[in-house]
């Protein structure tokens, strides 16, 4: 890639993804761009913790939006369109080239992300970022190029792959996450019962839009947790007000059992049927997800929920396949049944060697 694009040409598109999956975001990657028509090749390196699509012309980036809905890439955290990469960045003043870089561009920006890969070798980073991201942020209120009270602009991502190179991109709100490099910034609530508690904290900030958090997670809502034990998602439902059946063999910690909207049934979460539909269903079963989709439509399509959360827990290769097979399972069922439905899947940060995924009604 060259360093100096003209105003407003994006060079490529880059998505950060959990280190080990560079291949997953790569299949995704380059499927979406062929399918919006763009003609590059994918660069990738194995646990770089970044996958960048190079564009074989440039493209307007408002091109790009318009043909290329990031926000549905599921193995990106944060993906952004390249304006320019910087090279050969002195170690005394990274500021000064970064900043004509900025105003080279052209653009005007509603927010700053400072990024790096989520690596070791990008944590080492983060102590240099925390210090030169407000300096840089001042720099570009100074210059008039940040606008924080312009949302409809880009947000500006200053990704440094290592200390001395930089890439430059533009994303808006609506097509990457609000956290730099898109971790969010959770805290570990001292009376959950399991961390895990934390992958459904995330999914809800994540897969959900602001109005459905506020409509659907409120008090006197009904939910089920399938393969509960020991009661990390069940016990994020009932901090929330919503009485929970949580269906397991295994025992609940104490602290699910303290909040009172717990029911904790030992069944088989294959077999158990509720006597009545509940607002939400929720699985984190550790199983094969072509037996987690089929039943989480199964619950969809027969009415016994109206929303889901649920875990596909992914093989170690030909991730993206299985995703892509679990799609198809749910859409069969659904379809069958005339149900026409909405389903948002990410691999978010809390996750391993999964992905989540939210299923309503369209």
């Amino acid at each position: 890639m060259t360093s100096a694009p003209s105003p407003c040409a994006a060079l490529g598109i880059l998505v950060q993804c959990r280190p080990g999956f560079e291949a997953d975001a790569s299949a995704e990657l380059t499927a979406a761009a062929r399918a919006a028509r763009f003609t590059g090749e994918t660069d990738t390196q194995p646990n770089s913790g970044f996958v960048i699509f190079e564009l074989t012309a440039p493209e307007a980036h408002d091109v790009i939006r318009r043909r290329l809905d990031l926000a549905r890439l599921i193995f990106s955290r944060q993906a952004f369109q390249v304006l320019a990469v910087l090279d050969d960045l002195p170690d005394r003043d990274r500021l000064t080239p970064l900043r004509e870089a900025i105003a080279a561009t052209g653009e005007r920006f509603s927010a700053l992300l400072p990024e790096t890969p989520d690596t070791n070798d990008g944590k080492e980073q983060s102590g240099f970022l925390r210090r030169f991201g407000p300096l840089l942020e001042d720099a570009l209120a100074k210059d008039g190029l940040l606008r924080p009270d312009s949302p409809h602009l880009p947000r500006l991502h200053v990704f440094f792959e290592g200390p001395k190179r930089a890439w430059l991109g533009v994303s808006l709100a609506s097509e990457g996450s609000a956290w730099p490099m898109g971790i969010p910034r959770l805290r570990m609530p001292k009376e959950a019962p399991s961390r895990s508690t934390l992958k459904l904290a995330e999914a809800f900030l994540t897969l959900l839009t602001v109005d459905e958090q506020k409509s659907t997670l409120r008090p006197g809502l009904t939910a089920v947790d399938l393969g509960a034990a020991p009661g990390g998602w069940s016990w994020q439902l009932a901090s929330r007000g919503i009485r929970v059946t949580a269906i397991d063999n295994g025992p609940l910690a104490p602290s699910a059992i303290a909040t009172g909207l717990i029911e904790h049934l030992r069944a088989d979460g294959f077999t158990w049927k509720p006597k009545k539909a509940v607002d939400w269903l929720v699985c984190d079963m550790v199983e094969q997800p072509s037996r987690i989709a089929p039943l989480i439509a199964d619950w969809f399509a027969t009415g016994r929920c109206r929303r889901s959360i649920f875990n596909l827990k992914l093989p170690m290769k030909r991730r993206h396949d299985e995703v892509e097979r679990c799609r198809a399972l749910i859409d069969a069922r659904l379809s069958a049944a005339g149900i026409k439905y909405i389903l948002r899947i990410k691999h978010l940060y809390h996750d391993r060697e999964e992905v989540t995924c939210y299923l309503t009604r369209r």
